[in-house]
């Protein structure tokens, strides 16, 4: 799996609150935010799984 950059401005104070969750994990900022991005991501794929595996069974 190849990596590529992103680069965004956040607030100062977002930045600070960020330092300190990922200092509580021993995680650098980076690390926390892709994390954060995966967990994020792998929970909405997981709920569209749900919904569609309802339709399918008719329980909705």
């Amino acid at each position: 799996m190849g990596t590529s950059v992103l680069s965004l401005r956040i607030d100062r104070d977002l930045l600070e609150r960020l330092r300190q969750h990922a200092a509580k994990r021993g995680m650098s900022v980076q690390d926390y935010v892709a994390q954060t991005l995966i967990r994020a991501d792998f929970d909405e794929r997981f709920q569209t799984a749900v919904e569609e595996t309802e339709k399918f069974y008719g329980v909705r």
